[in-house]
């Protein structure tokens, strides 16, 4: 019998066997991987998915409001805009209605300054209003026009970030507040750059801080208050910034509304010429 030749198999240097110690550490470097690539796409979702979203249901918001106003305004005649009279205590001023889960926005607030068009909510919860981004009014202060605090928080970062920049306010900027009844135009007066998210002086009906007493009011009028968090992406701290009542612009009435309106007293007139003897002793 021929003599058996030895076969050597060779193993390429490249696929040489892992040690426990080279397992653990691959095995570590996946898992890093896989936590950083989850993290990306976490923080794509906050950043840029959830304010395309909220950006987007807060202008169709702004559009149906603004249609629906439009086509059904007020059934009253008014006056031309006049200036904002000093402001009073109301006997029972009108309020904002109550929130609910998925609030539905009744006024829209506009920033020039800003490029801001975004629709006014009831309540400051984070899933019924702020995260759908719109801005909430605080329940239980002033209606917009009224005499009070109109108090508004919004979001500085993520969803709709519409106060990212409320920062850039300067002192006579105007804001508008549109509602179904009118228009008021407010102007930023004073700004309180940082204070305590417990500070609830700033939203009262004469605000005044309660951390820094040199910033407010002492008079009542008619104020419009926006708050935010600060610094960005943090919510540590509060920004806040007042703006005052300036002018109050109606609703104008409907053509049908103007056309009744005029019709009305003429027919009534010509009833009473006609029979002067029916009046009423």
């Amino acid at each position: 019998m021929r003599g058996r030749v030895p076969v050597v198999v060779q193993t390429p240097r490249g696929r040489r066997r892992r040690g426990p110690v080279a397992r653990v550490l691959w095995s570590a470097a996946e898992v890093l991987v896989t936590c950083g690539v989850l993290v990306l796409l976490l923080v794509v979702h906050q950043l840029w998915w959830t304010n395309q979203q909220a950006r987007a249901q807060a202008v169709q918001q702004v559009r149906n409001l603004e249609q629906e106003w439009d086509s059904s305004p007020p059934a009253t005649t008014t006056p031309a805009p006049t200036p904002a009279p000093i402001p009073s205590p109301p006997s029972a001023p009108p309020s904002a209605p109550a929130s609910t889960p998925e609030a539905p926005a009744y006024a829209v607030l506009r920033i020039p300054r800003l490029g801001l068009t975004v629709p006014v909510a009831p309540g400051v919860g984070r899933r019924a209003v702020l995260d759908r981004g719109y801005v909430g009014h605080y329940p239980g202060t002033g209606a917009p026009g009224r005499p009070g605090n109109f108090a508004l928080a919004g979001h500085r970062n993520t969803h709709g970030e519409p106060f990212r920049y409320i920062n850039r306010l300067q002192r006579g900027d105007t804001l508008t507040v549109r509602t179904r009844e009118g228009t008021y135009t407010y102007r930023v007066d004073r700004i309180l750059p940082v204070t305590s998210p417990r500070d609830t002086g700033v939203i009262e009906p004469v605000p005044r801080s309660l951390y820094h007493p040199d910033y407010g009011y002492d008079r009542a009028g008619s104020y419009l208050t926006l708050t935010t968090c600060t610094p960005e992406f943090t919510s540590t701290y509060r920004l806040v910034v007042w703006a005052r009542l300036v002018t109050t612009a109606p609703a104008r009435p409907s053509a049908a509304d103007v056309s009744s309106a005029a019709s009305g007293p003429a027919v009534d007139s010509a009833r009473e010429r006609a029979t002067p003897a029916e009046e009423p002793m």
